[in-house]
C-alpha cells in the first residue's frame, strides 16, 4: 500500500514537470530563412538580429537563403515547414501580397504566412549614374519618351515593389521603360554601378550607401526623405506614386500562438532598441515596431490596396 502511495505521488509531480518541459520554447536552434540573395536589406538587418535573437531566445538562430521569384520560392518554402516555431522566415511588404495577386500560383497565399512582426521600411527611389545625362526626372521621362523601351531600369524581383513602381511611372509618364529585374536588391545595384542599366528602382539604405555615385530622381514618399531631403519626391513632380518596401519575420501556417508570441516579444525587443534605431536610420532605413496582430491588420489593408493595382498591371 505504501509503495502504491509513492508510485501516485511520483505520477502527480512528474506529470505537470513533463507538461513544464513541453510547452518550454526554444529549446534548439531556430533556422531563419531569407528568401532573397546575401548582400541585400532582408539580409543585413537579419545578420544585425542574429546575435540578439540568440542573446534573448538562448537558442542558435541560423540565417539561410531561398532567393528567387522576388522571395516566392522562398515563402512557399516556408508554407511547407514544420509550424513548430523552429523555422522562421523574412518577409517583404508588398512582395507578399503582389505575388499571388499577379501570378496565380505563387507556390503560397498571403494568408498562409503567419506574421511576427514589422521591423523595418525602406522608401523606395529612382536614381541613376553621377555620370548620366538625366540630372532631373523631368529629362529622364523626356528622353525615355522619344525613345520607347530604349531606357533599362533595374530593380529587384518581378511582381515586387520595385517592379510596381516602375510600372507605375511608366503608366503615370506615358512612357515605355523596360524593367530588368534581379535576384534581390545587392545584384540589382551591382548591375546598376557596373552601368548594365541606365537606372535603377532602388531602397532607400542602397541609394544613401552609394550617394556620392548616383543622382536619385525622386523618391516615393510623401514628404522628402530625411537622409537626402534635397530630392524631390514622385508626387512633387505630378505623379502619385508612393513606393516602400516594410520588412518583417513570419512563420509557416499553424505555428502556435504562443510561440508566435515569444518571436513577436524578441523582434520588437530588437526593434525598440534605441541603439538599432539610431543605426538604422543612419543607414537610411526607417524603423518600424509593430506586433504580430498590427501586422496581420496592415498586411490585410494592403491586400485590398494592392488588388486593383494589379488588376491594373496584370497581363
Amino acid at each position: 500500500m505504501r509503495r502504491f502511495i509513492l508510485l501516485v505521488l511520483l505520477l502527480w509531480i512528474a506529470i505537470p514537470f513533463t507538461a513544464v518541459v513541453a510547452d518550454e520554447y526554444p529549446t534548439s536552434p531556430i533556422t531563419y530563412q531569407i528568401p532573397f540573395g546575401p548582400g541585400g536589406q532582408s539580409d543585413l538587418e537579419a545578420r544585425r538580429q542574429q546575435p540578439m535573437l540568440e542573446d534573448i531566445l538562448g537558442v542558435k538562430v541560423i540565417v539561410q537563403y531561398k532567393p528567387g521569384g522576388g522571395g516566392s520560392i522562398g515563402w512557399a518554402n516556408l508554407t511547407r515547414k514544420k509550424p513548430d516555431g523552429y523555422f522562421i522566415s523574412g518577409m517583404n511588404i508588398p512582395h507578399i501580397v503582389l505575388q499571388p495577386l499577379a501570378r496565380g500560383n505563387a507556390g503560397y497565399e498571403t494568408d498562409q504566412l503567419m506574421p511576427i512582426a514589422l521591423f523595418q521600411a525602406t522608401p523606395i527611389g529612382l536614381a541613376v549614374l553621377k555620370d548620366s545625362p538625366f540630372d532631373s526626372l523631368e529629362a529622364f521621362v523626356e528622353h525615355a519618351g522619344k525613345n520607347p523601351g530604349v531606357v533599362t531600369c533595374g530593380g529587384s524581383g518581378t511582381w515586387s515593389g520595385h517592379h510596381i513602381a516602375h510600372l507605375q511611372l511608366s503608366k503615370m509618364a506615358g512612357v515605355n521603360l523596360t524593367y530588368i529585374p534581379s535576384k534581390g536588391a545587392a545584384k540589382s545595384v551591382a548591375a546598376f554601378l557596373g552601368g548594365h542599366v541606365q537606372a535603377l528602382w532602388a531602397n532607400s539604405n542602397d541609394l544613401v550607401q552609394h550617394a556620392d555615385k548616383i543622382r536619385v530622381l525622386a523618391f516615393g514618399t510623401k514628404e522628402p526623405f530625411p537622409n537626402m531631403p534635397e530630392v524631390p519626391t514622385f508626387e512633387s513632380k505630378g505623379y502619385a506614386l508612393y513606393a516602400s518596401i516594410d520588412r518583417g519575420a513570419c512563420a509557416p501556417p499553424g505555428t502556435p500562438k504562443d510561440r508566435i508570441k515569444v518571436l513577436e516579444e524578441a523582434f520588437l525587443k530588437i526593434a525598440s532598441d534605441p541603439a538599432v534605431i539610431r543605426q538604422m536610420e543612419k543607414d537610411g532605413f526607417v524603423p518600424l515596431t509593430m506586433g504580430a496582430e498590427a501586422s496581420t491588420a496592415y498586411i490585410a489593408e494592403k491586400v485590398r490596396e494592392w488588388a486593383p493595382v494589379v488588376k491594373e498591371f496584370k497581363p
